[in-house]
């Protein structure tokens, strides 16, 4: 394995693998102006939330590795500390993409990439019409990390408007990724989309007491054939399978095809587990004799 001091190793370097290895990244499309009334929009994906007592947003625009610059949406919350964070959907990352040129002082990225801006409520920057969600939002506080070429500027947002195209939610009111469509941002080029088979669900662990993969018999713990997420969904398990449901299952079934050849019966759980059938492969894995 790779032995890395980011402290003597090249700059670029760790860069691309702080940027690969720390993926997918949200991405904050800031709006912002300078006290002119030049209008800036930029990407940013060193971003996310951070609370919502008060609504706690932080993005950083690093400054540029090369020449220790710093970008003019920094310069601009300096100025007039006020943002729109939008949210980028596949549908626009290309122009999002032509918005991160990085263009002369005062020209307009709304402009350049083609977006359509519109008035925001409650503060100067304008939003992007393209982006399904906007956040209107108040610079609290940047903190700038040490000013060092690459170093990051957290800038501290809270939100005081919010906007949300009504089409994106499901029939419970909740945000439907599919029709969000989301996009994140990866290492070098790459960036993923939330829609489609790049997504999928991992129940979250906070109603139930999953028994644990410590609970789990050795000859399923140290398995040869399950994966690690395997071993998570059964460890997830609220108990293990009784005897009185093993022996039904062993009556209503021929065990011999399942028990005799380990190989196989883990194989066959595994797909179980991957058809969400974690109960049902936990039960089959219990009747090895």
């Amino acid at each position: 394995m790779l032995q890395i001091d980011p402290n003597e190793y090249n700059s670029q370097n760790l860069f691309r693998i702080l940027q690969g290895g720390i993926a997918p990244r949200p991405i904050a499309f800031a709006s912002t102006v300078d006290n002119k009334g030049n209008h800036n929009l930029a990407p940013f994906s060193f971003y996310n939330i951070f609370g919502i007592n008060p609504t706690t947003l932080i993005f950083s625009p690093s400054r540029r590795g090369r020449d220790n610059t710093t970008k003019h949406t920094l310069d601009n919350l300096k100025e007039v500390p006020e943002v729109v964070i939008n949210a980028v959907t596949f549908d626009m990352v290309q122009q999002m993409s032509l918005a991160s040129t990085e263009y002369e002082k005062g020209v307009d990225e709304f402009i350049k990439s083609g977006f359509t801006p519109l008035e925001s409520k409650n503060i100067k920057p304008r939003r992007v019409a393209e982006s399904p969600i906007q956040f209107e939002c108040r610079v609290r506080e940047i903190i700038e990390t040490s000013g060092k070429p690459g170093s990051g500027n957290l800038v501290i947002c809270e939100i005081v408007y919010i906007h949300v195209d009504e089409k994106i939610f499901d029939e419970n009111g909740e945000i439907d990724p599919d029709k969000l469509d989301l996009v994140g941002r990866m290492g070098g080029d790459y960036y993923v989309r939330t829609s489609g088979n790049a997504k999928f669900i991992v129940p979250k662990p906070l109603t139930t007491l999953g028994i644990g993969v410590d609970a789990l018999p050795d000859h399923i713990r140290l398995s040869n054939y399950l994966t690690g997420n395997d071993l998570g969904q059964l460890g997830n398990l609220e108990k293990l399978p009784s005897e009185s449901e093993i022996k039904l299952f062993r009556a209503n079934t021929d065990v011999k095809s399942f028990s005799a050849d380990t190989q196989k019966l883990h194989e066959y759980a595994h797909n179980l587990i991957a058809a969400n059938k974690v109960t049902e492969a936990l039960i089959i894995l219990m009747t090895r004799v």
